[in-house]
């Protein structure tokens, strides 16, 4: 392992209660090979840094148009607008937004950097039963460094949790699963030709992963987005069901009702499709879903 060895991180968040057990710190690795339209980070899925615009907190004072040697800001009629196809990251509009309206996402970072965010709630961890959690993106597309960390974290007794859609190839996924304590496992879409099309990638390996980690004996929370008009169907349901059935060890089902709070994400990176005909589920539907897989035996779903 080379203590020098660097990831792209986008976020460490402490004190997480809901990415697995205890308190946890979160951190999160820029990049994913899958590209899902309903992602609610998707300035996590380019495994490249991009400016960031919070619309909402930009007061047109024009500083950034000034400072800028691309001319990637615009101001005209009451509206900033951004070409981002011409930045080059150089963050002097970061730099000069007095109200921090513009950031940079996406920071390298050493191994021994991150463990400095990670040890400094170690006895948070302790008394709490909590740990890292690895998120993105898609954690593990940054193997390498994954490994490292995950290693680092068992050496130095802190508890390991990865949040993965399984997405990896299964080689090294059986690499890494003795460096991990729990997962927090995807499970989007049952159809291989509609997970292809509303993912981008095939869901052959993650099954097949799925599989590995339970006969592996790791702890896994599966987590299942339901998304209108894309996943909420009675073959859907039914296929988790099963998976309740033939995991029977699962350590929990958790449905993640769809939330539109990715759309204005995507604006502010530059990036034009959003899900606009769907808004975010309202509880007595996520609810509705939540009894149909009850009446399908499987007891072990809960909102998540």
């Amino acid at each position: 392992m080379s203590e020098s060895e660097k990831a792209l991180v986008f976020d460490i968040q402490r004190s997480a209660l809901h990415d697995g057990p205890g308190i946890r710190t979160t951190v999160f690795l820029k990049g994913c090979p899958l590209d899902c339209l309903w992602c609610h980070n998707p300035e996590a899925t380019s495994s490249k840094p991009q400016l960031f615009f919070h619309f909402d907190k930009c007061k047109q004072c024009g500083d950034c148009v000034t400072v800028c040697p691309e001319n990637v800001h615009q101001l005209a009629e009451g509206v900033h607008s951004i070409d981002y196809d011409k930045c080059k990251l150089c963050g002097k509009c970061v730099d000069a937004c007095n109200n921090n309206a513009l950031k940079i996402i996406g920071q390298e970072m050493t191994v021994e950097e991150v463990m400095k965010e990670v040890r400094a709630d170690f006895d948070f961890y302790q008394n709490s039963g909590g740990g890292i959690t690895l998120s993105g993106g898609e954690p593990l597309l940054q193997f390498s460094f994954a490994k490292s960390l995950l290693k680092r974290c068992k050496d130095e007794g802190i508890h390991t949790c990865v949040e993965t859609s399984g997405f990896v190839s299964t080689y090294k996924f059986k690499e890494i699963l003795p460096l991990i304590d729990v997962f927090l496992f995807d499970y989007k879409i049952t159809a291989a030709d509609e997970h292809l099309k509303y993912t981008g990638v095939s869901n052959r390996a993650i099954q097949e992963n799925l599989n590995a980690a339970y006969e592996f004996g790791t702890p896994i929370i599966l987590r299942c987005p339901i998304i209108p008009e894309v996943n909420d169907t009675d073959f859907h349901f039914e296929a988790i069901a099963k998976l309740s059935e033939k995991y029977p060890n699962l350590k929990g089902i958790e449905i993640l009702p769809y939330h539109d709070m990715g759309n204005n994400k995507r604006t502010s990176i530059g990036r034009l499709e959003t899900l606009v005909q769907l808004k975010t589920v309202l509880p007595e539907i996520s609810n509705q879903w939540l009894e149909r897989l009850r009446t399908m035996g499987c007891n072990k779903a809960k909102m998540g």
